[in-house]
C-alpha cells in the first residue's frame, strides 16, 4: 500500500495507472475509520482496478472550531486498517496541498432545498465546505467512481447533485448503512461516546424502525411526533426528524406524495452530534 501526501506525486502515480487502462476506485474520508468506511473499500476493491482513500480532515466543513479540534485523529491506526482491507493507495494530504494559495476551489452551484433542509438549516455553510473539498480530491484523483456512505444521505444527495451539475463522469455509488451490533450507525464520533451513551443511542436508530414499521398505519405527522418523543425519553436532545422524498428532500406530508421515502434525524447526546436515517420506501425499479 501506497501513502502519498502531495498531489503531483499522487497525480503522477494515477495517471501512469490509467494509461494502461486501469478503473479507479475512490473513498474520501476525513479518518478515524470503522468498519463503515472499510465497508467502502471493500466495494470500491470489488469494483475497480484500483483503490484510492484520502484522509483529510478538512477545515472548510466544520461550524465550529471546538468541534473541528476535537475531531479524532488516528492516522497510523487508520493506515493498518487500510492496509489489512487490502487499500492500493492512501492519500494523505497537508491543508495546503488541498488548498493552495491563490488556487480558486469554491463550488458555485445552485442546490435548492437540497442544501436548506436537514443539516443544513442547522449548519450553515456545511455543505459550501464539503462540496469544495470533494469536487478538489474529484479534480486531483480523477476516479472513475466515488464510494460514499449512506450514512450520510443529504451529502450524498448533494454530491450526486454537484456531479450532474459539473458534467463530471465520476459515477457516485451510495453504500449501506453500517451499524454497531445494537444498531447504533457507526460514526467516527462515536469514539467519544462512553459505552453507556452508545447504549443509550441505539434509540436513534429504534426510533427510525419505529416509523418504518407503522408507515401508512399512521400519519407522518403522527410518527414524526413519536419519534421525537423516543428519543426525548432516552435523554437525548433531538435537533431534527425529517420524513423526506429521497430525491428532492423535500418534507412529505402524506405517504402518497412520493414513492421514495427516507426518515433522517439529527440529535445530541450530551455534547456530542449523531445523525442517522432509513429508507423507508424504495422506488419502483
Amino acid at each position: 500500500m501506497l501513502v502519498i501526501k502531495q498531489v503531483a506525486e499522487l497525480k503522477r502515480f494515477l495517471t501512469s495507472k490509467q494509461q494502461t487502462g486501469s478503473s479507479i476506485g475512490f473513498v474520501p474520508t476525513m479518518g478515524a475509520l470503522h468498519n463503515g468506511h472499510i465497508s467502502l473499500i471493500n466495494r470500491s476493491i470489488k469494483e475497480s482496478d484500483l483503490t484510492v482513500c484520502s484522509i483529510f480532515v478538512n477545515p472548510t466543513q466544520f461550524n465550529e472550531a471546538s468541534d473541528l479540534e476535537k475531531y479524532p485523529r488516528t492516522l497510523e491506526s487508520d493506515l493498518e486498517l487500510l492496509l489489512e482491507a487490502g487499500t492500493d493507495l492512501v492519500f494523505a494530504p497537508s491543508v495546503l496541498e488541498v488548498y493552495p494559495k491563490g488556487l480558486e476551489t469554491a463550488v458555485n452551484i445552485d442546490l435548492g432545498q437540497l442544501a436548506t433542509v436537514m443539516e443544513g438549516e442547522f449548519r450553515p455553510g456545511h455543505f459550501e465546505g464539503m462540496m469544495e473539498v470533494v469536487n478538489r480530491l474529484l479534480d486531483i484523483v480523477e476516479p472513475d467512481k466515488l464510494f460514499m456512505g449512506q450514512k450520510d444521505f443529504q451529502q450524498a444527495a448533494i454530491v450526486n447533485e454537484m456531479l450532474k451539475q459539473t458534467k463530471r463522469p465520476t459515477k457516485l455509488v451510495v453504500c449501506p448503512i453500517i451499524r454497531e451490533s445494537h444498531g447504533l450507525a457507526m460514526s467516527s464520533r462515536n469514539e467519544r461516546l462512553s459505552p453507556e451513551d452508545r447504549d443509550i443511542a441505539k434509540v436513534l436508530s429504534q426510533s427510525l424502525q419505529h416509523v418504518k414499521a407503522n408507515m401508512g398505519q399512521k400519519t407522518i405527522e403522527q410518527l414524526k411526533k413519536e419519534a421525537v418523543k423516543l428519543i426525548k425519553e432516552a435523554g437525548l436532545k433531538p435537533i431534527y426528524f425529517e420524513i423526506s422524498d429521497g430525491d428532492s428532500l423535500k418534507p412529505l406530508e402524506s405517504w402518497e406524495e412520493s414513492d421514495y421515502i427516507v426518515a433522517c434525524l439529527a440529535a445530541f447526546i450530551g455534547n456530542i452530534r449523531l445523525i442517522d436515517n432509513e429508507i423507508i420506501k424504495f422506488p419502483k425499479v
